[in-house]
């Protein structure tokens, strides 16, 4: 079925949209043709598409709401017009991914997305997931249903855990027994290489669930997390707790997204309890 509009939001939601397209559209144009790769650590790249796509994105963001802050993977900070800083939790403020999977990008892997999300006052209330490569949008509002394509979509209703295909990623001590755990009470774990993308499938359950364990910024999860929940999903930290803070340190979130009746179990196979 065709979803309802943004409600309160429907402007944001609109530009969100379109700013996702034209940075995938990019995206696209220079596909498997990157002329300069950058690293920023060890296992960490940046491409000259990645600072085009969030130069774009700003520069559309700054050019339909003026006043709003910005908080952007590449350039970070950028205060309001009233002079709150992003991360403060007050007032509006823009977090954008311009490319995330960029390992896949920069090897010709069709695996990533463009991720734009509007926080107000430390709650995200748009959300949109451009994937190039498919022609697919993923978006919500905090007061409407998540869509693919303007079209509703359902988190997953599969009624047992050993059905479940879910995007895994875990770390720390006993992260080998604790995933052997995982492994054994569901069907198969998948890893994307774009975290944003995978929690986006949650959405409409090409993923039952997602769990990653660290390494992931505020950018990563602000609009595919609202997605997910507005999908039915329940979204958490791995304690179980509220998802999304917007000054949580960079590579610093976890993150639980997952059918209600399955949350629980999952925690606990996660936490190795």
């Amino acid at each position: 079925m065709t979803a309802r509009p943004g409600g309160r939001y429907t402007s944001e939601l609109g530009v969100a949209l379109d700013l996702a397209a034209r940075a995938g559209e990019l995206q696209m144009e220079r596909y498997e043709r990157v002329e300069r790769i950058g690293y920023k650590s060890a296992r960490d790249v940046v491409t000259e598409v990645d600072h085009l796509s969030e130069a774009l994105i700003l520069d559309g963001i700054r050019a339909a709401f003026p006043g709003d802050a910005l908080l952007a993977e590449e350039t970070g900070e950028h205060d309001a017009a009233q002079g709150e800083t992003a991360s403060s939790g007050v007032g509006r403020v823009w977090v954008v991914d311009p490319l995330d999977g960029t390992i896949n990008y920069a090897n010709g892997i069709p695996v990533f997305c463009v991720s734009i999300a509007l926080v107000v006052d430390g709650r995200p209330v748009v959300g949109v997931v451009r994937d190039p490569t498919r022609d697919e949008s993923f978006a919500a509002t905090a007061s409407g249903p998540a869509t693919l394509n303007g079209r509703e979509v359902r988190a997953s209703a599969k009624e047992r855990l050993s059905d479940f295909v879910i995007s895994m990623a875990l770390n720390g001590r006993s992260s080998t027994s604790r995933a052997r755990g995982v492994r054994t009470a569901i069907r198969v774990p998948r890893s994307m290489g774009s975290a944003a993308l995978a929690l986006a499938y949650v959405a409409n359950g090409r993923f039952d669930a997602f769990v990653q364990q660290g390494g992931l910024s505020t950018w990563d999860i602000a609009a595919t997390g609202l997605i997910a929940e507005r999908a039915g999903a329940s979204v958490s930290d791995l304690d179980g707790g509220p998802w999304f803070r917007i000054a949580a340190t960079t590579k610093s979130i976890g993150v639980l997204a997952a059918p209600p009746a399955h949350r629980e179990r999952l925690l606990a196979l996660i936490a190795g309890t």
